[in-house]
């Protein structure tokens, strides 16, 4: 199941679009002090609905990756469903959200989750951003490509 940035297809709208959230110092989940950006990150495999989100969070200071977060707005039992028989745990893994398993990890990893739990996802007007950004991208990679047309080759 690979994910793909959002601006790969809406390069305009990512930009207009991305969500930063601004840390300030003494930050109670224990977050050094400046802006993030929370990239949105997309499955394009044609035969996944898997409903979920992996933000590429950045340290704007640096320019660097501090986790990938998965979300899905759907409830457990969808992703037990998905998942073909998993577990409860990895259902709700796969809901999160979750530091995305086998992804890069910091040491703020898991305050960004909470970040992620506590701000950004309890925004209604961001949430539904999300799932429109999802349907855009769905839109695309479910799309029937158009066969190549053939050349003619000239009669001399």
């Amino acid at each position: 199941m690979p994910f793909v940035p959002f601006d790969e297809y809406f390069p305009e709208i990512a930009a207009r679009e991305i969500r930063t959230s601004t840390v300030p110092p003494g930050d109670p989940l224990g977050l050094p002090a400046g802006e993030y950006g929370f990239l949105e990150l997309y499955c394009n495999d044609r035969k996944c609905d898997c409903r979920r989100v992996v933000f590429c969070v950045i340290a704007k200071n640096g320019m660097s990756v501090q986790a990938f977060i998965g979300w899905g707005w759907e409830d457990v039992e969808f992703y037990r469903r998905w998942l073909r028989g998993g577990s409860l745990d990895e259902a709700i893994e796969a809901k999160g959200p979750a530091l995305n398993i086998g992804s890069p990890r910091t040491s703020i990893g898991p305050a960004l989750v909470e970040l992620v739990r506590n701000a950004l996802l309890t925004d209604p007007a961001y949430v539904e951003r999300i799932k429109r950004h999802y349907a855009m991208v769905r839109e695309k990679v479910d799309k029937p490509q158009e066969p190549a047309k053939r050349r003619r080759k000239k009669k001399p």
